[in-house]
Parts: C-alpha cells; structure tokens; sequence
C-alpha cells in the first residue's frame, strides 16, 4: 500500500519536475486527458470500466523519463463528467483527432479491459496513426458470448436494466463484490479498487458496460496491421472447477483474437483482472518487452 501511495505522489509530483509538461488535463472531444511527460516514443494509456488515470500511476511513474506518456480518461468515469450518446465509434474519432491535433507520432495504445477494447476497434481502423496496441486483459469480444450471433441489443438492455435505479451505496456493493471476484487476488487491494471505481457516474457505467457485452469486433481483426499484444492474466483457483489451466486460457484469448495478423498473448499467474496491482514485476516486464517491440521515436 504505502509503496502504491508513494508511487501516486510521483506521478502527481512529476507535473512539477523540469522536463515533464505541467499541463492542466485537457479535452480531446469526450475524452479527459492528461500528458505527464515530453520525452521519447509516445504512448497513450486507457483504463477500463469506471476506471481512471489511477490504473497507470506505477507505470506513468516508472516509465515518464523513457516515454512520453498520455493519460485518457472515458466521460463518466473517476469523476469525469458523463457526456450523452458517447459510444466506442465516437470515443475512437476523438482518440484519432487527438493523435492528429496534437501530433502525436504513432503512439502505441496500452488500453486495460474496455480501454483494450477502443484500442483494438480504433486499430482496426487507424492502424496508420498508431504503432501497436498492448491490450491487458481486454477483447474483441466479451468472454462468454462469442457463439451469439444476430441482434445484440437484448443482451444490452439486460446489462443496463442490472444498473438502473442504483443508489450510490448499492454501486459501491456491487464494486466490492465484483473487485473480491475478479478484479484482484487481494482482498485488501480489491476493495481499495472498488473504492476508485466507485467515484464513477453509474449511468455511463451502465452504458459502457452494455457497449462492452454488445461489441463484436472478431470481423474487423484482419484490419488492424500493427502488432497487438494481449496480456492474459491467470489465476489458478478461479479455473480449477472448470478445469482449465494456464495454458488452456491463453489459447482461448488467442482464439478470440484468430485473424490479427501479428499476435502475442502474454500469460501473467497469480493475478486477475487487474494484473498491473496484482503482479506489478510481471506486468512491467510484459510491458516493457512489448514497447521495446514497437514505439517508435517521433522524427526530428
């Protein structure tokens, strides 16, 4: 914990040190965000579900002299304010146009859950703006759903009606038990977890969470020509009623992921679905191999 608070107090620390641009967060259309360093190949990182820049203060930390780093926040999430009829399609023109205003060059995308989502769609159809995605534990479809075929929208309407009419104290439950289940191997960092997740508007929740269950990207996958690497995270306990091991989930990311042409998926042990607080060694290595792999320096 106290190392997670120091590393917070760096990252915030750092808008004031010589070199790292102490701008103010911006706006690239419904997206907040937040530039904490000048220096290096670009990379532009995006949480997941209710999720904020908090999801990459240890790794903006560890990373801001090497990298000029991006932090993108969703509307409604960490406080942010909701903006109506913003949906992956919309979310990915601006990360497009925030790219091209602000000349970033080819920046690799490292998105978590629903952030590896956008970051796989918005590859599919920009893969000239970008030089990879790393997408931890995020996507094309969701898990479980990917022999439905047709209509989706039923599926998202049940998504939106479990949200409806929560109190601010009920969406708090129901991130404790969510974080306890699947976000972390810890219970103590599951419900510190849940506490952030927790400062998130329910209604763009609920909304985004339907476009997560909704989305079948699989179709588009051919599209994208940059590499992609996926981070799978593994924890044994949670898959031995089913009887499916290590090697055995990361062939069912990687069939989820059949027709991306330059794939890797990257199996963590011992972590869920936020691998980066779960196993923080691990996941720095992952990501380091893979942005050695593709960022690219910006030409002089």
């Amino acid at each position: 914990m106290t190392k997670k608070l120091f590393a917070s107090l760096a990252l915030a620390l750092s808008l004031l040190v010589p070199g790292c641009p102490a701008a103010a967060p911006f706006e690239a259309g419904a997206l907040q965000v937040e530039q904490v360093s000048s220096e290096g190949p670009a990379i532009v990182f995006i949480p997941g579900l209710a999720s904020g820049p908090w999801v990459w203060s240890d790794t903006a930390a560890r990373l801001r002299g090497k990298y000029s780093i991006y932090l993108a926040t969703l509307p409604g999430f960490d406080g942010t304010k909701p903006v109506a009829g913003t949906t992956l399609e919309s979310l990915s023109r601006d990360l497009a146009a925030l790219i091209e205003t602000r000349k970033i060059h080819r920046p690799v995308l490292v998105g978590h859950s629903l952030g590896a989502t956008l970051s796989l769609a918005f590859a599919a159809d920009h893969s000239g703006l970008i030089a990879g995605v790393v997408a931890v534990d995020g996507l094309p479809v969701f898990p479980g759903t990917e022999g439905m075929t047709g209509d989706r929208s039923a599926l998202g309407a049940r998504i939106r009606a479990q949200f409806a009419g929560q109190t601010p104290e009920q969406f708090a439950q129901g991130q404790q038990a969510y974080m306890k289940r699947i976000g972390s191997v810890d219970e103590a960092t599951a419900m510190k977890l849940a506490a952030w997740t927790s400062r998130s508007d329910i209604g763009a929740t609920a909304d985004f969470a339907a476009q997560a269950m909704t989305v079948d990207l699989r179709p588009r996958l051919a599209s994208i020509k940059v590499p992609v690497v996926e981070i799978s995270p593994f924890n044994a306990p949670d898959f031995a009623a089913m009887g499916i091991d290590e090697a055995r989930k990361t062939e069912y990311y990687r069939m989820l992921l059949a027709g991306t042409g330059n794939l890797e998926v990257i199996s963590i042990a011992g972590a869920r679905h936020f691998v980066m607080f779960d196993q923080p060694e691990k996941f720095a290595a992952a990501l380091d191999r893979a942005l050695a792999s593709m960022a690219e320096v910006s030409p002089r």
